[in-house]
This record gives C-alpha cells, sequence and structure tokens, in this order.
C-alpha cells in the first residue's frame, strides 16, 4: 500500500506506482484518487479552481478539527488564488535570478567550508554535513541570526518526521546555543503526551516555539529592519496589512520547515543516486560540465516531496475517470517522475537526461518559488565534493526516513581518500 510509512524505509515502491498507473493514471486508494500520470498531475496542479489546495489543504490526512481546518488554510502553501498570488508577490523579489545571483558566491563558500572540515577525516555521514547548507542559506535569506539556524532543523524534524519515531520528539537545541531572540521560544517546547506523543505539528499548538520565534524574529525586524525577507514581510505587517501578523507567522512556519527539509533530503538522496550508479559518478568527475543536468537527473530520480493533495471543488473526469466534488486528488510526483511516456528507461539514472521534464518543483501557481535556490545548492555541494573528496563510496547501509510523504534519510555514511 502507497500510504504505509513502513514501507518507504526500504524505499519508494517505484514498482508498484508503475503498476498502478498501467492499471490506470487516476486510482482509487484508501480515500483518495492518486494521480500517477505526468500529464495529469500537470492538469492537477495548473488547475486549482476545479482542484483547490485551501478547502482541505495539501495532506492527504484530514486536520482534525475545524479549528485546525482554518489554521491549515491560512498558510500559503495550502491558497489558492487570488490569496495565494498576493502573498506570493511579496516574496518573489527574494528569489529573481539577480538576488540568487547575489548569494551564490556565499553558497559555494559554504558548501566549500562544510565539505572541507570533513575532507581529512576519510569518512563522514553525508546527511548530516548536507544538512547544514540550506539552514545557512535559509538563515542569511530570511534574515535569521545564523547562530538559530538549528532551530530550523528541529522545527522541520517534527513537522516532516513525525511518523519517524526518532524525528517525532521535542526540540533538542539549547537555551545557550542560540541568540536571545530564541530563548522564550524554548522556553514553550511541546513535550510528549501521556501517550508519548507530541502534539500534531500540522496545529499551532503543536509548534508553539516556532510560533513564539517568528513573533520575537518580527519585533526584532520591526524595530531593526534589514534587506531581507522578513524585514519586507514585517514592512507590509506595520504599514497598513498587505500581510497579517498571522500570514507573517504562517510563512514563517513555511520558509522554515518547507524551504529546509526539502533541500536537506534531496541533497543526500543526490549523492545516493550517485553512489548507486559509479558509472554515472565517474562520468560527472571526469567532465564538470554534466553537473547542471546531474542536478536535474537527482532532482527527478529522488524526488523530495512525493506527493500532494487537492479537493475537487466539482464533479471532474480526469483521464475517463469520475470524480467527485469534494474528492480528494492526490498528485504522485514519485510516480510522475518514472512515467515511461515522458520519460525514456524512467528508472535508469543518467546524468546526461535531456529533457528532463521532472515535477519535483510543482506545476502551475504553486511551483516552487526558491527551485533556482536549491539548484545552486545542490551544484555547490556536489561541486565541493567532486573537488575535494574526488569518488566516494558508500560506507554503510543508508537509513531511510519512515515517512509516506517525504523521501528522506536519516544518515547517509560514506568514505573517501582522506
Amino acid at each position: 500500500m502507497i500510504t504505509d510509512p513502513d514501507i518507504y524505509t526500504r524505499g519508494v515502491p517505484y514498482g508498484h506506482l508503475a503498476a498502478l498507473r498501467r492499471e490506470s493514471p487516476v486510482v482509487r486508494v484508501d480515500d483518495f484518487w492518486a494521480v500517477l500520470r505526468h500529464s495529469d498531475v500537470k492538469h492537477v496542479l495548473k488547475n486549482p479552481k476545479l482542484f483547490s489546495s485551501r478547502l482541505g489543504g495539501t495532506q492527504i490526512r484530514d486536520p482534525a478539527t475545524e479549528q485546525d481546518l482554518g489554521y491549515v488554510r491560512r498558510m500559503m502553501l495550502n491558497m489558492d488564488p487570488p490569496e495565494h498570488a498576493r502573498l506570493r508577490g511579496l516574496l518573489t523579489k527574494a528569489f529573481t535570478p539577480r538576488a540568487v545571483g547575489r548569494l551564490t558566491e556565499r553558497i559555494h563558500g559554504w558548501a566549500r567550508s562544510l565539505i572541507a572540515g570533513v575532507q581529512a577525516d576519510g569518512e563522514g555521514d553525508f546527511a548530516a554535513v548536507a544538512a547544514d547548507l540550506p539552514l545557512l542559506t535559509l538563515a542569511e535569506v530570511f534574515g535569521i541570526p545564523e547562530q538559530d539556524r538549528r532551530l530550523m532543523y528541529d522545527w522541520s524534524n517534527r513537522v516532516i518526521g513525525y511518523q519517524d519515531a526518532d524525528y517525532a520528539v521535542s526540540a533538542t537545541v539549547e537555551a545557550g546555543e542560540v541568540t536571545d531572540l530564541a530563548r522564550a521560544a524554548l522556553a514553550v517546547r511541546p513535550v510528549p503526551g501521556p501517550d508519548g506523543a507530541m502534539p500534531d505539528p500540522r496545529t499551532r499548538a503543536g509548534m508553539p516555539d516556532l510560533y513564539a520565534y517568528a513573533t520575537a524574529l518580527g519585533e526584532d525586524k520591526r524595530r531593526s529592519p534589514g534587506d531581507d525577507v522578513m524585514s519586507n514581510l514585517m514592512r507590509h505587517v506595520e504599514d497598513g496589512g498587505r500581510v497579517s501578523i498571522a500570514e507573517f507567522e504562517n510563512l514563517f512556519w513555511l520558509f522554515s520547515v518547507a524551504g529546509n527539509e526539502t533541500l536537506r533530503n534531496g541533497i543526500p538522496g543526490g549523492m545516493l543516486a550517485l553512489l548507486s550508479h559509479p558509472d554515472q559518478y565517474r562520468r560527472l568527475l571526469a567532465d564538470r560540465s554534466l553537473l547542471p543536468g546531474a542536478v536535474e537527473e537527482m532532482l527527478r530520480w529522488w524526488c523530495p516531496v512525493m506527493h500532494f493533495r487537492r479537493t475537487a471543488t466539482e464533479d471532474v473526469v480526469l483521464s475517463d475517470v469520475d470524480i467527485r466534488a469534494g474528492d480528494k486528488v492526490v498528485v504522485w510526483f514519485s510516480a510522475a517522475n518514472r512515467d515511461e511516456s515522458v520519460f525514456e528507461d524512467p528508472d535508469r539514472f543518467d546524468i546526461g537526461r535531456t529533457p528532463n521534464d521532472h515535477l519535483t518543483f510543482g506545476h502551475g501557481p504553486h511551483f516552487c518559488l526558491g527551485a533556482q535556490l536549491a539548484r545552486v545548492q545542490l551544484r555547490a555541494m556536489f561541486e565541493a565534493v567532486l573537488d575535494l573528496l574526488g569518488e566516494v563510496e558508500l560506507a554503510g547501509e543508508p537509513v531511510r526516513l519512515r515517512s509516506n510523504f517525504q523521501n528522506g534519510l536519516k544518515s547517509l555514511p560514506i568514505r573517501w581518500q582522506g
């Protein structure tokens, strides 16, 4: 069953997804329609009037209460036009080619420093090393003190890893490790309930420390604005409300969690793809001009976000399947990125693949704002690995995240000639 998180600790069930797609590009699974064909996924994502993000959110499971649903609907990820377009428009300045270009040199410097820091060791956990690059980048873009960046790591663990016992725990960052801004947030960290379970991270009650930090950071940006996304958003709060306080807080949630977790898993996932295909690794090592294409193939091959939900707004027919108003419609990126009607020999990892119309960054109005920034980070990290570590090999079994949503690696042991 493609919704069983235990399956994903062994790997994404691509064979089963392909078999389902051959049966029908739109199939009934549990209480939702799984959309498995590339063209149908695109159709759903570019038509928010027919397939809404807002009605039920973007996760398969429904919010527990009407209050929780209201909370979910205030997040940009779960909005439909025109509200979504209004907020997205306020953020685009941070992700223009010029803005990303200004960051590129720093990102390459951070990546090189991270790899140089372990170069002499001869072995290490690449998942742990790679995790810091998106944190450093997000801290820079959003004006978060670098010292506080590990908070984002903990928050995303709890949200994305809620199905994994190793991650669904309270934060581990200590007060002495962060700025004064963060100490009030650490004082309201959630704790497990009597049954040992953490509160639902999709609810406000499940992330009180994140929201406390957002409030403190917003106040700091109001007093001392800078040239960053958070300062810009706070100006809109102050000037009469193009962004409300609640929207500011929810955008901070989106940046801190979604902006971090996808790349945090995409980088080690790309490395595992290379290590599983040593001929492609050596090909890239010999010809660095292949790196941009290799990054695109990594993104196709190891799609970090495996699916997103929409909700049908009216009765509609999709690939000859009758879908009723209110039905859950879940686009499955992991299946669409292996659609044989679009990708020749889709189960082959080929760093020279062209064209490569993968859907890892989505499609339509919700296409990932940070796509170019993510590509720069992937290129920077692998350029540093190729330059400083040379040929790398697995040093143990990778440990996968228990999740049916995020294709994640908790550990990726590697070794090289130190």
